[in-house]
């Protein structure tokens, strides 16, 4: 289902010009999951921008748990590295849903598609900016940003995004950085070891292994509110699922009885331990370390919502920091109120 194998390979073989990454990451085959029931009822294609990441775990959750099955429909979860290859799935019509950040819906409005998130799985991003320990000393905050090499999933990335917006919030351009596609797990590991990196964004269980390993440091910590506040000002809804518009009128009731399996997921999660989340989890996702990914499932446990609401301020936030950076929205009228709707999880059972 993963590629894991592969980038562990190319990482191995001394990340051979780093955007040969970004290559194999554009490349790399969509994966069914596990559908966990029968194969019956109305077929959805969703498709997740890394499966085995924690800040995506309600959609692999939501299956295991039987809510997909139980609502009646039979959702396939397919698999790319990164969330901007889920957006591209999306629009070009792969898919009828995609979890990823709800970001992209606002990039996506700029340039005339009308995309919205139906139900949102966090109000912080979940994400961490590590460092790797030859750079600490001089990399201690994201004013030290300029002339490094730092790490995202991809290019146009919502780590990319991110990356860039602490940046020009400490008064670095975004021209004086290079950003680097490294995807997740081994790539970014190796990357930040063999110093092809000087640190970068990414996420559990990547960073749980990160300190494992001592490969390197937190520099900044997202995934709570509170963290989420400190960097960015606000709560920055993130893992979400988002569909077209079009797609999501013509097919109220499925969409309603993919929220309400969500809702469901994000209200069991929250009264669940990270031990018991992760029991039910695909047993490879924790790489064969079951407490290192409870621990990974722990520490990323503040960033979710329980009843799967839009967090007031959020879309306010989301555009402050896209806003920033990105010209193409810094230019443009966003109108906030369609890149989201809340009529399918108020109404979710």
């Amino acid at each position: 289902m993963r590629n894991t194998a592969r980038y562990a390979s190319l990482a191995a073989a001394g990340l051979l010009a780093l955007s040969s990454l970004t290559a194999c990451a554009n490349d790399a085959a969509s994966s069914t999951a596990d559908t966990g029931g029968g194969g019956k009822g109305e077929t959805v294609k969703i498709m997740v921008g890394g499966l085995d990441k924690v800040i995506y775990l309600p959609a692999m959750l939501t299956q295991r748990l039987g809510y997909f099955q139980a609502e009646g429909l039979n959702v396939q979860l397919l698999s790319e590295p990164a969330g901007v290859q889920a957006e591209t799935a999306l629009v070009s019509g792969q898919v009828q849903g995609a979890v990823g950040f709800y970001d992209h819906t606002l990039d996506l409005q700029t340039k005339g598609k009308s995309v919205e998130s139906v139900v949102q799985f966090s109000h912080a991003p979940g994400e961490v900016e590590v460092v790797s320990d030859k750079a600490a000393g001089d990399l201690t905050s994201p004013k030290d940003f300029k002339g490094r090499k730092l790490g995202v999933t991809q290019l146009g990335s919502s780590t990319d995004f991110l990356t860039k917006y602490l940046a020009v919030k400490n008064g670095v351009n975004v021209s004086e950085f290079s950003p680097v596609a490294v995807g997740a797990g081994p790539t970014f590991i190796a990357a930040l070891q063999k110093g092809a990196i000087d640190g970068g964004m990414t996420t559990d269980p990547t960073v749980a292994t990160i300190l494992d390993k001592k490969a390197g440091k937190i520099l900044l910590d997202m995934r709570t509110p509170e963290g989420s506040q400190k960097a960015l000002g606000g709560p920055y809804p993130s893992s979400s699922l988002y569909m077209q518009t079009d797609w999501v009128n013509g097919h109220k009731d499925t969409v309603q009885k993919l929220v309400n399996a969500f809702v469901k997921t994000l209200k069991w999660m929250s009264t669940h331990s990270a031990d018991e989340i992760a029991a039910k989890m695909p047993a490879d996702y924790s790489q064969g370390s079951k407490a290192l990914y409870t621990q990974a499932i722990k520490s990323t446990l503040p960033m979710f919502t329980d009843d799967g609401v839009m967090p007031q301020g959020g879309p306010e936030t989301v555009e402050k920091v896209l806003k920033s950076f990105n010209p193409n929205i810094k230019n443009a009228k966003v109108d906030l109120s369609k890149t989201y709707t809340t009529e399918f999880v108020k109404a979710a059972k």
